[in-house]
């Protein structure tokens, strides 16, 4: 912040471009401004070294809400030093003339003041809300309490100080009294998974159900269709059988129709025949009965020689054949007669 370069009865000061530096020799301000350097004698001379630039200050207290429980607030304020005249009047700011570093700790002595301020501001903002509404909509209640309160703060201002802003970045209860808070809200939650899970169930079991109702209407039209095509195919066998009886019967009827005609026509063959064999037999009995008995008797002769396969012995006496020939006409004399046959 300050380099100090000590020599024999003068000293050379450089202070850095954010640093305010007031100097004064025997009680009178002799020179002040940002980033100096320069000589003196620091026999007689005091320095005062201001920090411009922004400087940013954490707090964490607890306070308590309007139903007694115990809040606990973070945050952070950013101020810097507007005035560094007043704040040096109010406000010890010298520096040691061997090293440069504070006589004693003017931070630290804002820090207090504006820690102090700041839970007074956030002190007043509890206590009139209770623990659930601040901790719903508090973070930017109680940053708004606080940027308004410590903006318009006439102390600070008396120490030429300016707050450039407030930062609230934590604001929560004892962890027993939040784990309570936020029952209801993850019942509710957990009841809106629950009825989630549900809804899904019972979106899986309607899905369920109207896939097995599918099904079912699939299996039923199956067995309807199976049905008309059991009934098709009776109905197509029993007209195949009765196509096949009425060809068996017509090939029966066609059967019976030939036999009968082939017997009819067998029938009148025979009777033909028999009428012919009959009239046949009847004109050889008439011839028959015309002819004379010895003719016959050697055409039955002549029948039964043809029939007979072999002959071993034949008598003819000459008496026997003589007799037959005279009786059909062709008998010669006795001395033909007289010839011996043989055989």
């Amino acid at each position: 912040m300050l380099e100090l370069k000590r020599y024999p009865l003068v000293t050379h000061l450089r202070a850095d471009a954010s640093v305010h530096v007031l100097h004064f020799a025997k009680g009178r301000k002799v020179r002040e401004g940002r980033g100096l350097a320069f000589w003196f004698r620091p026999i007689n001379a005091s320095l005062a070294a201001l920090p411009m630039d922004d400087r940013e200050l954490t707090f964490t207290f607890q306070g308590r809400s309007a139903d007694f429980q115990a809040v606990h607030v973070q945050g952070a304020v950013i101020y810097r030093i507007a005035d560094p005249l007043v704040a040096a009047q109010r406000i010890d700011f010298t520096v040691d003339l061997n090293n440069g570093a504070f006589l004693v700790d003017p931070m630290a002595q804002i820090a207090s003041r504006m820690t102090e301020l700041a839970q007074q501001y956030a002190w007043d903002f509890l206590v009139a809300s209770g623990l659930q509404e601040i901790l719903t909509a508090g973070l930017s209640a109680l940053r708004t309490r606080l940027q308004g309160g410590l903006g318009a703060e006439e102390s600070l201002k008396a120490l030429g100080l300016e707050v450039i802003s407030v930062r609230v970045t934590a604001l929560r209860s004892d962890a027993e009294m939040e784990k309570a808070l936020q029952t209801p809200t993850r019942e509710a939650i957990q009841q809106q998974a629950d009825q989630a899970v549900f809804q899904r169930r019972a979106l899986a079991v309607e899905k369920e159900r109207a896939i097995q109702e599918n099904e079912l209407k699939t299996m039923i039209e199956l067995a309807k269709q199976q049905e008309v095509l059991l009934t098709q195919e009776g109905q197509n066998e029993r007209r195949r059988r009765q196509e096949a009886a009425e060809a068996e019967k017509i090939a029966v009827e066609s059967l019976v129709h030939r036999q009968a005609a082939e017997a009819r026509a067998r029938a009148e063959s025979t009777t033909v025949v028999e009428t012919a064999r009959n009239a046949v037999e009847k004109e050889r009995q008439e011839i028959f009965r015309a002819m004379p008995a010895e003719v016959i008797l050697a055409q039955a002769a002549q029948t039964l020689a043809g029939k007979l396969t072999k002959i071993d012995n034949v008598s003819i006496t000459p008496d026997n054949l003589a007799q037959i020939l005279a009786r059909i006409g062709l008998g010669g004399g006795k001395a033909d007669a007289a010839k011996p046959a043989k055989g």
